[in-house]
């Protein structure tokens, strides 16, 4: 029983003597000669300007983790449908659920405006974009 458990620890010794030697390896040989130039942050070929400690729009975080869960809940789609035949009608059924479980998600981010990038109106606020939608209500009368 133990044995098992012996090929396991054996596994994870050799990896990480492997992974120490490999680091070691590469300290030794390769090339150090840090300069002002290699130690700036690289953005896509441009200087870089200003503090990197600004504040950044809450909504793309919104947007990408909304993206994220439905990406990864759809991931869920692919395995059912590869063996849809040998499930049977439950299997259809419990698909059907979780899809419009996820319709319901999707409605409740679309209807509560968190997949807009811009938001016209503050709700208990008078943001920076409340001259933006009292424009927009005076050009919809």
């Amino acid at each position: 029983m133990y044995r098992e458990y012996g090929t396991v620890l054996a596994f994870i010794l050799l990896g990480t003597i492997l992974l120490m030697v490999a680091l070691w390896l590469q300290k030794l040989l390769a090339p150090s000669r840090p300069s002002k130039l290699k130690q700036s942050t690289y953005e896509c070929g441009e200087e870089p300007e200003g503090s990197a400690w600004i504040q950044f729009n809450i909504r793309f975080y919104v947007i990408a983790l909304i993206f994220l869960i439905f990406d990864v809940e759809v991931v869920f789609l692919f395995p059912w449908a590869v063996v849809f035949k040998d499930l049977g009608l439950l299997a259809l059924v419990e698909m059907g659920i979780f899809l419009v479980i996820l319709l319901v998600g999707l409605a409740y981010v679309w209807r509560k405006g968190d997949l807009d990038w811009v938001k016209l109106s503050v709700k208990f606020a008078r943001g920076r974009y409340h001259r933006i939608a009292e424009n927009n209500a005076r050009q919809k009368v």
